[in-house]
């Protein structure tokens, strides 16, 4: 298994970068959304991500 190499952010913020495959239907609709609030896809893969985690694991709120 590969580890994923930590990176620092132009933001100066550090995160790892991953690779993610999505149906085409699912990224064309990622797609709109990122176009529609004029942001990238990664923004709104990442934001999707944070909210996910938040809702299903609350107290991680509190560490980020």
């Amino acid at each position: 298994m590969k580890t994923e190499e930590r990176r620092t952010s132009v933001s100066g913020k550090e995160g790892t970068r991953a690779s993610v495959t999505f149906p085409a239907n699912i990224y064309a609709e990622l797609e709109r959304i990122a176009g529609e609030n004029k942001v990238s896809v990664a923004w709104v893969v990442r934001d999707a991500v944070e909210k996910y985690v938040e809702a299903r694991y609350p107290l991680f709120r509190d560490q980020h």
